[in-house]
């Protein structure tokens, strides 16, 4: 899939969120690379053969306290080919690429790895 068709899946992602998660998003950049860089892979402990889908980096809203403002933007990256080599589709690509978003965007608002984890077992049904 060319780049810009995936990061018009992404967009499409985003979008899909709730109009009040959306609303709350907040000093937040959502990016889409082709795959994640060596850094990137050891800043979160991603083990050499494991795949990164999505890295968010930034404080979580829920540690911004009084006075808080005026710093960098939290990033969210989407990583197109990581995505691409699980889905076997267009569709699956698709509905993937909402999954990772979601997953990262839970993190922006403060919510754990294991939760995160919980949520998306219900959502998927697993």
């Amino acid at each position: 899939m060319e780049l810009s068709q995936f990061e018009k899946l992404v967009d499409e992602a985003i979008t899909s969120l709730p109009q009040n998660i959306r609303n709350a998003m907040k000093n937040v950049a959502i990016l889409v690379e082709q795959e994640a860089s060596g850094g990137q892979l050891r800043m979160t402990g991603t083990r050499r053969g494991s795949v990164l889908l999505g890295l968010y980096q930034g404080v979580p809203e829920t540690s911004w306290g009084k006075g808080f403002g005026n710093h960098l933007p939290d990033k969210i990256t989407i990583f197109k080919n990581a995505i691409e080599m699980f889905a076997k589709t267009e569709k699956d690509t698709k509905e993937l690429a909402k999954m990772v978003v979601w997953h990262e965007v839970a993190h922006h608002f403060g919510i754990g790895e294991k939760e995160v984890r919980k949520l998306e077992k219900k959502w998927i049904g697993g």
